[in-house]
């Protein structure tokens, strides 16, 4: 197998987690090849160049947190590449598999044993007038917002042409499953199971008491226009990147071809990872 790999060398303890994968990848007769300019460094691991990174690759390792794993969806520029998130963190909802758990996730991944789930993905371009910029993917979230001050903005939002409203709020993330429990779970949206064909709209603190998130299909085209503010807006993709918008700027986001493909261990439970990161308990009767 030819197994690539992007680590947060900040993270504490990623120098052993590379040394853990670089062994058990050379113990298994694999390869491992990394991506020129990304700071990960594997001794024996080749170095690619970043157009053609992902080029016969099985999977690519994410070792960090659920920022690693977005930055790798980044680096794969669209690859039909499945992940392997392997959480140096606390949180990591979308980096399954503990630091504890390595090697037996590549003795799992080698034999063939491991789960798949495939992840919508975002299509987002940016409209300014007549023109439309460069598209770019999202695997969690498009977020409108903040700015220069804390003035509120108008956002018109449009689904397959028809106007939904325009709304008076700070600002408006649109959400895949996966990011569901991310930016829109602390803006009060609704925990969304990953592989569900929807994309969620969610307002950050409108000032009305009525609207709510909505939850729409994800074949659904989405426009969100910058309708009135007196500041600048900044759109943030993943919160990776960020380009500022105007009064008149808009979106078009689109469901992007191919989705991601998450990697999972035999065991692995969606519902028993929100109780354990979200400390749900139920509730008892006495």
């Amino acid at each position: 197998m030819k197994l690539g790999v992007v680590a947060n060398v900040r993270k504490p303890g990623s120098g052993e987690a590379l040394e853990r994968l670089a062994a058990g990848v050379r113990a298994r007769g694999s390869e491992l090849a990394v991506c020129e300019g990304e700071g990960t460094r594997v001794p024996g691991a080749e170095t690619r160049p970043a157009d053609a990174f992902a080029e016969g690759l099985d999977a690519l390792v994410a070792l960090g947190g659920d920022g690693t794993l977005l930055h790798a969806v980044r680096v794969l520029g669209g690859a039909d590449v499945p992940l392997l998130g392997v959480n140096l963190g606390s949180l990591g909802f979308m980096t399954s598999v503990p630091l504890d758990r390595l090697e037996d996730a590549l003795e799992a991944l080698h034999a063939g044993r491991v789960t798949i789930s495939v992840r919508t993905t975002m299509a987002c371009r940016l409209r300014r007038g007549d023109r439309t910029g460069g598209a770019y993917r999202a695997l969690n979230d498009v977020v409108i917002g903040w700015g220069e001050a804390s003035r509120i903005v108008t956002l018109r939002l449009r689904i397959d042409g028809e106007e939904v409203g325009d709304f008076v709020c700070d600002g408006l993330i649109c959400s895949t499953p996966t990011g569901s429990t991310g930016h829109s779970l602390s803006g009060g949206g609704p925990v969304v199971q990953p592989e569900a064909p929807v994309f969620v709209l969610n307002a950050i603190c409108p000032h009305t008491l009525g609207l709510r998130p909505l939850v729409i299909p994800d074949r659904s085209r989405i426009e969100i226009e910058v309708s009135r503010s007196a500041k600048r807006q900044l759109l943030v993709i993943d919160g990776q990147d960020r380009h500022a918008m105007e009064q008149g700027d808009g979106v078009v986001i689109t469901r992007a071809e191919p989705g991601a493909r998450f990697i999972h261990l035999p065991d692995y439970r969606y519902f028993a990872l929100l109780r354990q990161k979200l400390h749900w308990r139920g509730s008892s009767v006495h």
